[in-house]
């Protein structure tokens, strides 16, 4: 999937995400806990809503998407003054070794076409004893309505590179070096398994 089609999407995508209200609140409500005082970067935050809703809590946070329109976006309205949003690659992140407390990454490793390259660079911007946060659609033998959706999406340009069920995605993660500490399922259009995830050495 092209940046275009992303930067395309941008001043549509805000208004996507709210139909998923009930499920962003849960995300909204837990996440500030996790990043209380802590130094935070965000991948694929598209319009920037989960950032702008947890910057409150965090010492910093940086959300960034490889969209120039995502960000064009996200840097409307009021946010806190702690919270900068940039334009960056999540297979190339321009950032140091061990430089952030907790990285968060929604709904996107699922299309990207080298999630594990992007999994890569997490753990190497990532603290020692960081917490990588990872919730993603979980597609694969998912109800009725999850795959109506799925087909909508998937005709509307936006490729699924990947299908996990649950397990799949859990698997994934530990593949990559990941122990899921702190997991919940929650029913969306498309079904969405929420993680936190610390290294397992």
């Amino acid at each position: 999937m092209t940046k275009k089609i992303w930067d395309l999407y941008a001043p549509l995508y805000e208004k996507f995400m709210r139909t998923d209200e009930k499920v962003y609140k849960l995300m909204y409500k837990r996440i500030p806990k996790v990043v209380k005082e802590k130094k935070v970067l965000e991948i694929a935050t598209g319009p920037g809503l989960l950032a702008k809703h947890i910057a409150s809590s965090a010492k910093e946070v940086i959300a960034t998407d490889y969209s120039e329109g995502m960000i064009k976006e996200a840097r409307k309205g009021v946010h806190p003054d702690n919270l900068k949003f940039e334009v960056a690659d999540a297979t190339n992140l321009p950032y140091g070794d061990n430089t952030f407390d907790v990285v968060i990454i929604a709904n996107a490793l699922h299309v990207m076409p080298n999630p594990d390259k992007a999994l890569e660079e997490i753990d190497r911007v990532l603290k020692k004893k960081g917490i990588l946060i990872a919730p993603n659609f979980i597609h694969k033998g998912s109800g009725l309505k999850s795959k109506i959706w799925s087909t909508i999406l998937k005709m509307s340009g936006i490729k699924f590179e990947h299908q996990w069920t649950k397990t799949e995605y859990e698997r994934f993660l530990s593949s990559h070096g990941w122990r899921v500490v702190n997991s919940k399922e929650m029913p969306s259009r498309i079904t969405m398994l929420y993680t936190e995830n610390v290294r397992k050495k």
